[in-house]
């Protein structure tokens, strides 16, 4: 009883110092924590005759009413003291004008693919995928390119580091989307009609030209397939893409996979062809947008597909290129730079 008559002395004092919520919880189980001076007398009631038990029990809880007591007060002390703090500072001027919240938009060179995607989606063409990483025999060998071609070289391609001792064909990031064409003639018997999307990877690297750049290719297979298909389908999706207005040529070209070949020019947007030392054009009035043509006989066979009974066309379509019409880019490196005021501005 004297110890517990000594806590019932202290109990207020021993709050009066507290500033803060830290200290307060501190002097709380000091009394009745797990280890407190009044948790521990508790604890000892047991030791006590019948009698003497009740009356202490009785002490007890009035000490632990006023420990409790005393904490409340000690509460609404600090929070008095914490909202004098408040108003005591400068006060928020609610009549400034808010900042808007800024607003992201898609690059654009996302915008771009989305418009192409959407073009072909519209005259009928399903969108395909494929991995980014592949094997040369799909890059390379069904496509038709001879094993000597310039392509094959190490400067022209990014070769993965192949293990120790492995055998069989190296594995390589595509230089091309056209391996979504041989994986897509692979599983699928004609008539096929896709397009497909994605990065491509060269070692090339100059106004016009990026070691990773976005492409689009298409890949149409079917009994009666013919150039002028291929010419219509171009045609269209130039309409589609820069407006009626927009000047587009064809001229013959080569490419192992396409037989005959085509490239498809884009009258120069920055100079219109006047200007002999643009960047974009070097001066011929004319951007090389992409290469197509009619399937090659060799590459239908390659992908199990038979080349008495069907034909196709293909083509290839730089999107950075597309891009660096629409917005008048002089060099591609700027849609890379990641420069916000450059791309605000497109």
């Amino acid at each position: 009883m004297e110890a517990l008559d000594a806590i019932e002395h202290d109990v207020d004092a021993s709050f009066l110092p507290v500033q803060s919520d830290p200290e307060l919880r501190a002097v709380y189980a000091r009394w009745l924590g797990r280890e407190g001076a009044v948790t521990l007398l508790m604890r000892r009631m047991p030791e006590l005759p019948g009698p003497e038990r009740k009356t202490f029990g009785q002490a007890i809880n009035r000490v632990k009413d006023k420990v409790e007591a005393a904490k409340t007060v000690c509460e609404q002390r600090l929070r008095e003291h914490a909202r004098a703090l408040d108003l005591g500072r400068e006060p928020l001027d609610v009549s400034l004008p808010g900042r808007k919240p800024r607003v992201g938009r898609l690059h654009p060179l996302s915008r771009m693919m989305y418009d192409v995607i959407d073009a072909f989606v519209a005259m009928g063409f399903d969108v395909a995928e494929g991995p980014e990483t592949d094997w040369e025999t799909n890059n390379f060998e069904r496509l038709g390119f001879p094993p000597d071609h310039p392509a094959m070289d190490m400067q022209d391609t990014f070769f993965l580091q192949q293990p120790d001792g492995a055998t069989g064909p190296r594995a390589l990031l595509r230089t091309h989307t056209s391996t979504v064409q041989v994986r897509e003639m692979l599983s699928h018997a004609p008539p096929v009609m896709i397009v497909a999307p994605g990065a491509v990877y060269r070692r090339d690297d100059d106004a016009t030209h990026s070691p990773m750049f976005a492409q689009i290719e298409g890949l149409v297979v079917d009994q009666g397939i013919a150039l002028s298909h291929l010419r219509g389908t171009l045609d269209t999706f130039a309409r589609k893409l820069f407006g009626e207005r927009v000047t587009t040529r064809m001229r013959g070209s080569y490419f192992p996979f396409t037989e005959p070949s085509v490239e498809l020019d884009a009258s120069c947007a920055l100079c219109g062809g006047s200007d002999p030392s643009c960047r974009m054009c070097k001066g011929s009035g004319w951007l090389e947008v992409g290469g197509a043509g009619m399937v090659h006989p060799t590459v239908l066979k390659n992908c199990g597909v038979d080349p008495e009974k069907y034909t196709g066309f293909a083509f290839g379509l730089g999107i950075d290129r597309l891009a660096m019409i629409r917005y008048q880019i002089p060099e591609i490196s700027l849609l890379y730079q990641n420069d916000v005021r450059f791309l605000e501005s497109l």
